[in-house]
């Protein structure tokens, strides 16, 4: 397994979405991205969108939770072989589930070739 702390993995998180197009991001809106180690279920995850897609939502109104993109550190270090692997990871992990938050299906994102 790959070892990196915390701060580091964040910042190739940073990274990643840095290295996104601007359009991918533009409506990305009320939407957090987080690190945390692992899910509470134990599952070998590497990432998960938690809210309402674009296409089910209806303007955010005052007081409203934002959205969570969360990429799980340990299971992504545990399922690349180095560091070059670990980046484009990162990268294909925040595309997946930024696709969800546009509402595109698990189906639909694998046939685009985004996980």
């Amino acid at each position: 397994m790959l070892e990196m702390s915390h701060e580091a993995f964040e910042s190739m998180v940073a990274d990643g979405l840095d290295s996104l197009h601007d359009d991918m991001l533009a409506q990305l809106d009320n939407v957090i991205f987080l690190v945390e180690d692992r899910p509470e279920d134990g599952s070998d995850i590497l990432g998960v969108y938690e809210g309402f897609s674009l296409a089910e939502r209806n303007i955010y109104g005052y007081g409203e939770e934002p959205d969570r993109i969360i990429l799980f550190r340990e299971n992504l270090l545990e399922h690349c072989a180095d560091h070059d692997e670990l980046v484009a990871e990162i990268r294909i992990t925040l595309v997946h589930e930024i696709a969800h938050f546009y509402g595109i299906s698990e189906e639909r994102i694998h046939e685009l070739g985004w996980g």
